[in-house]
């Protein structure tokens, strides 16, 4: 028991508290009703992007797949927020029409956390990428994500200076997420020494090395921890010692869709070298290299984003059900 103001309030009094002040405070939110009463009673949830869906794979696949993951999220006992923006809305916890909807829709824009205020004031619909979807998450009190693999540094960096906005919304955002290492399409030694620099935590869910996307190997040692609760255990130390930056957990993809590291890179140097005669640039690489890879691959590579991000959502449910004793 505790007294604040006089009064003597018990443990989850104080913590239903400070979840129903957490949403008070993000009223411009619109927040789906069972994550609503998820977060009032400390529930474990999961928040998921819909990048995948409006730029990851075609329809319907792309409608299939989400509702799947949020599927596996559920059989673990927690309650999925699929994050977007429709119409100038901020929707956290998507419903299967508006999934529908997002992924069905031409002109979707891709959103990182700068474009947010843009897509909001001119009422337009947008799918959040892994630093959006941290940033909402996070103002919504949503403490997991489960994504893919994150963005980072590109191969090309000294030409082009390109390097992903997740990686700086992960050094300022408190937040667990689980992904599968960073996209193969990067250069990941810099993208881990960006991470380090910036003081995100990464470490290895049954692995002590960090997985190239498709390939459970990169040659990259990280620290290795065995479950979900050693996690939340983590969190709630650097909670305590007030540390502000995400922790990065990287999963690698299951065993039986791996893909061999170098045929996958055959596929990317080929996409790096068609992107760069077309001159594409920017924001617009990634989604041209990832579909360019399905094609090269006959639709290989599909078939392991798909299985590893369903695997990411299954550990991301564990850490948030752990955090939520």
């Amino acid at each position: 028991m505790y007294v604040m103001g006089g009064v003597v309030w018990e443990g989850f009094q104080i913590l239903q508290y400070l979840n129903n002040m957490i949403v008070k405070e993000v009223k411009m939110l619109k927040i789906r009703e069972d994550v609503k009463e998820a977060l009032e009673l400390n529930k474990p949830i999961v928040a998921l992007e819909s990048t995948i869906i409006a730029h990851g794979m075609p329809y319907p696949e792309n409608v299939r797949v989400a509702l799947e993951v949020e599927n596996c999220v559920k059989v673990e006992g927690c309650v999925p927020a699929t994050i977007g923006v429709i119409k100038g809305n901020i929707i956290v916890g998507m419903t299967e029409k508006e999934i529908e909807f997002i992924g069905k829709k031409e002109g979707v824009l891709k959103l990182s956390t700068r474009e947010i205020p843009l897509c909001i004031t001119q009422k337009k619909t947008g799918a959040t990428t892994v630093s959006a979807t941290s940033f909402i998450a996070h103002k919504a009190g949503i403490k997991v994500f489960a994504t893919g693999g994150i963005g980072g540094v590109h191969r090309d960096f000294e030409k082009s200076m390109d390097i992903s906005r997740d990686l700086e919304e992960l050094s300022r955002t408190d937040i667990v997420v689980v992904s599968s290492g960073a996209k193969s399409i990067l250069d990941l030694a810099k993208t881990i020494e960006y991470l380090e620099t910036k003081g995100v935590l990464i470490l290895g869910f049954k692995t002590n090395e960090f997985p190239a996307f498709y390939t459970r190997h990169s040659g990259i040692r990280i620290p290795e921890i065995q479950s979900g609760d050693a996690i939340a255990e983590i969190y709630k130390e650097k909670e305590q010692l007030s540390l502000k930056s995400a922790i990065l957990v990287a999963n690698p993809i299951p065993k039986e869709y791996e893909i061999e590291r170098e045929e996958a890179d055959r596929w990317i140097s080929q996409a790096l070298m068609e992107c760069d005669k077309k001159g594409i640039y920017g924001k617009e690489v990634t989604p041209f290299l990832l579909s360019r890879i399905v094609e090269l691959s006959g639709g290989k590579s599909l078939e392991a984003n798909i299985h590893l991000v369903k695997s990411n959502a299954k550990v991301a449910s564990k850490i948030a059900v752990a955090l939520s004793k």
